[in-house]
C-alpha cells in the first residue's frame, strides 16, 4: 500500500490503482484527491473535511453516524459507527473509537472515528483510541490543541507498529517540528519517520 502524506492530517492510499484518501480538509492540496474512490472522513472538523472540495468529487464519503457538516451542500454521504467494518474503494476498513478528544471543559464533544484500513494502517482522527489489533502503519497526531506530546508519544509506543508516521502537524513551525521529530525519533526509534505533504512512504 502506497501512503502519500499531504498537509496536516489528510493521507492518500493507493493499491492495485485503487485511491482512499482520509481526511481531505481544508488545509490540505486539492490534488491529494486526484482520482479518488472514496473518501474516508474522521470527524466534522474542517481540518479534517473540506465540505465544498467534496461535493464536487462525485465519490462516497464515508463518515461517523453523528457528525454534522456545515453547510447546505449535499454530498454522497455514508454513515459509519464505531466497531463497523465496510468497504471503500476495495480497501477493507474498520471504524473505531466514537468521540473527539476534549480540548477544555468538554468542548468540543463531537464524533470522532479511527479507521483501520486493510488490517495495516490506521488514523485515529481527532482521538488516541487505540485498534485493539497491531498494524502495519501508525498515523499519530503530532501536534493539536487537545493534545500533550506525550500523550502522543505514549500513543506511538504502545500501539504495534512496524512504521509511525506524523499527522496532525500544520501548525507546527520549523522548530517546533524539529522538536516533535526529535522527541518522536528518540522514543520510537527507526520505525518513525517524518513525511512532509506530498510525500510517500
Amino acid at each position: 500500500m502506497k501512503v502519500t502524506k499531504f498537509t496536516h492530517s489528510c493521507v492518500r492510499l493507493e493499491l492495485d490503482g485503487r485511491v482512499l484518501v482520509v481526511d481531505p480538509g481544508t488545509w490540505s492540496e486539492p490534488r491529494a484527491l486526484a482520482g479518488a474512490d472514496a473518501v474516508l472522513v474522521t470527524h466534522e472538523h474542517t481540518d479534517h473535511v473540506d465540505v465544498l472540495r467534496l461535493a464536487g468529487l462525485g465519490v462516497p464519503v464515508y463518515l461517523p453516524e453523528d457528525a454534522r457538516l456545515a453547510g447546505p451542500v449535499p454530498l454522497p454521504v455514508v454513515r459509519v459507527r464505531a466497531g463497523e467494518r465496510f468497504t471503500a474503494a476495495g480497501f477493507a476498513v474498520t471504524a473505531f473509537g466514537g468521540r473527539h478528544a476534549t480540548i477544555h471543559g468538554g468542548q468540543p464533544d463531537c464524533a470522532n472515528l479511527g479507521y483501520l484500513v486493510d488490517d495495516r494502517l490506521y488514523h485515529p482522527g481527532d482521538s488516541l483510541c487505540p485498534p485493539d489489533v497491531p498494524v502495519e502503519t501508525l498515523l499519530v497526531p503530532a501536534q493539536a490543541s487537545w493534545l500533550k506530546l506525550t500523550e502522543a508519544i505514549d500513543f506511538a509506543v504502545t500501539v504495534t507498529a512496524e512504521r509511525v508516521f506524523p499527522i496532525h502537524d500544520a501548525q507546527l513551525n520549523e522548530r517546533g517540528l524539529a522538536s516533535v521529530d526529535g522527541w518522536f525519533t528518540e522514543t520510537v526509534g527507526d520505525r518513525y519517520r517524518y513525511l512532509a505533504p506530498g510525500q510517500s512512504g
